[in-house]
């Protein structure tokens, strides 16, 4: 079941002599469940895909259709509450809200929804993540391997319908890599999520199903590794 579609997505910046074309006439799709790595050198164009795929860049052209919905056909506060239900996002520098603790961070996008936490799911994410003994820590008060771990329990808490992983393992020594790639992987295979990660990493690509490269802002190869 295809659960992404791009069409012909492209992505200029400037205009005249000074235009940047970070996306040139990309079209893939990708399967429920699947795990994709997207990579590329850097200035290749692959973060700005991410982005777009995350409804938080508009493409200059082109498509992004997420579960049949068309993404960019929507207004402002149809995309964010799309955004907020379907795609789960975790960054590279983690984006943790500052002043609110590990269970608020964790929370937040239920409660802007407007929606209960549903307590065993809650504890189940909690304990995958190893976050039971930090619940009342703020950001400042956990390392870089527990603060990406809070970003993944984040973006999995609605349940989306694609998590988005942009650099995930960037900011993070080799041992706190790994944990959080396995975790993805974890989460990928228990639940069958479908999960995109945006990587420089050629260990974290090859554990993927399937690799997409990306060079000069076009698709330069895409290749299934596993089945």
């Amino acid at each position: 079941m295809e659960i992404l579609k791009v069409e012909h997505l492209s992505k200029i910046y400037g205009k005249g002599e000074t235009e940047v074309r970070a996306l040139d006439d990309i079209s893939f799709s990708v399967s429920k469940g699947e795990f994709v790595a997207i990579i590329g050198p850097s200035g290749s164009g692959k973060s700005t895909l991410l982005h777009i795929l995350g409804g938080v860049d508009i493409p200059t052209s082109g498509k992004v259709i997420i579960n049949q919905t068309d993404v960019y056909a929507m207004d402002e506060t149809a995309l964010a509450i799309f955004r907020r239900r379907q795609i789960g996002l975790v960054y590279q520098f983690f984006n943790l809200i500052p002043v609110l603790n590990v269970k608020e961070n964790l929370t937040l996008p239920l409660l802007l929804d407007g929606r209960k936490v549903d307590n065993a799911g809650f504890q189940h994410i909690v304990k995958a993540l190893g976050l039971e003994k930090r619940l009342t820590h703020l950001p400042n008060q956990l390392s870089g391997g527990q603060q990406q771990r809070v970003s993944i329990g984040r973006a999995l808490i609605n349940s989306p319908a694609i998590v988005l992983a942009d650099e995930p393992t960037g900011n993070l020594d080799s041992k706190n890599s790994a944990e959080i790639v396995g975790l993805l992987k974890q989460f990928h295979q228990a639940l069958r999520q479908t999960l995109i990660v945006i990587t420089h990493d050629e260990r974290i690509a090859l554990q993927a199903d399937r690799i997409i490269s990306i060079q000069d802002g076009k698709i330069f190869s895409d290749e299934v590794i596993r089945r």
